[in-house]
């Protein structure tokens, strides 16, 4: 029997689909113990609707710091506050989905509750004993912590988001003052304006690789995307080229993606780039050169020219929609 603490991430008052991998992870480690206490935190400002919202999910209870100091997220101001909560609840673990927040958030944790850590983990194997993917997946390490504290964060493609429960979970405020930022400040949030859903959440991912030839040719990747209501990835090679913005990187060390539907346009397949898509459901791949890695992944393939398809497949997919 042990507590559990799962981080959940909120944005502007709104709960992240991510925080839904994250309880599926804490209920793995629960049940890892043989029984438990799972709690979920929210830190931030605001909190009322995205707790509300949490509360309606599997865990037996949520915990909310709502200070306007938290408003913004900053790891120096934020991991205290969480490292306070665990301490308060004795909570044996720490858990997180690997999101940019997660992986930033959590090691920091990590070291203010002097814990070992488990970072990206696939499965849990014991209450300390976790399987995660190596060397771009191509191998699965056996790691175990050995620390009495526990922190890790999961690989948001290998965790199911959780469903909802019968009944909503009690929700209780926490005073856990934020501390010194030591020095950081946000100035600002740079977004650009998209009305496609976030990467790592859509349930279509149209991907372009550096086959595109240019930014400007990405156009007819975001319109197909459009049609099918996906997000728009790039391969690192594309972005590096200057040819779309950093945040459309899919792969190891970019982000990770495993949605319903992965196309895959001018991509060559290079093992990084897999790394963060072979999860997919189903993959499609269209490219000019029969050999390219990507094709030894899909579960479809199409020997074409981008020019030659893309424009024709975006067409009789918008006829069908509007069918």
């Amino acid at each position: 029997m042990s507590n559990v603490l799962v981080v959940a991430e909120q944005q502007h008052g709104v709960l992240r689909s991510a925080s839904l991998n994250a309880i599926s992870l804490g209920r793995a480690l629960v049940a890892a113990n043989g029984g438990g206490t799972l709690t979920a935190l929210l830190v931030g400002h605001e909190l009322g609707s995205a707790a509300a919202e949490l509360a309606r999910y599997p865990v037996d209870q949520v915990l909310t710091v709502d200070h306007p100091a938290l408003a913004a997220y900053l790891a120096e101001t934020h991991a205290p506050v969480v490292a306070a909560v665990a301490q308060q609840l004795a909570a044996e673990q720490v858990a997180a989905t690997a999101t940019s927040t997660g992986k930033d958030l959590l090691p920091r944790v990590a070291a203010l509750l002097d814990a070992g850590m488990a970072s990206e983990i696939a499965a849990v194997v014991g209450p300390r004993r976790f399987k995660r993917p190596m060397l771009a997946g191509n191998a699965i390490g056996l790691v175990e912590v050995l620390t009495s504290r526990v922190v890790v964060t999961g690989r948001q493609t290998e965790w199911p988001a959780a469903q909802p429960s019968a009944a909503a979970a009690p929700i209780t405020a926490t005073a856990v003052p934020p501390g010194p930022a030591l020095g950081a400040e946000v100035l600002g949030l740079a977004q650009l304006p998209s009305e496609r859903p976030e990467l790592t959440e859509a349930r279509v991912v149209v991907t372009g690789g550096r086959g595109m030839g240019s930014g400007e040719n990405f156009k007819h990747l975001g319109a197909l995307a459009d049609v099918l209501g996906g997000a728009l990835g790039a391969t690192r090679a594309a972005c590096d080229a200057g040819m779309v913005p950093n945040d459309l990187q899919v792969g190891q060390t970019g982000k990770v993606v495993a949605p319903e539907l992965y196309l895959a346009v001018g991509v060559s397949g290079a093992i990084q780039h897999l790394a963060g898509m072979k999860s997919s459901r189903v993959i499609v791949a269209i490219n000019k050169n029969a050999e390219a890695p990507i094709f030894q992944v899909a579960d479809y393939g199409l020997v074409a020219k981008w020019e030659d398809t893309i424009e024709d497949l975006t067409t009789k997919l918008r006829a069908l929609r509007s069918a």
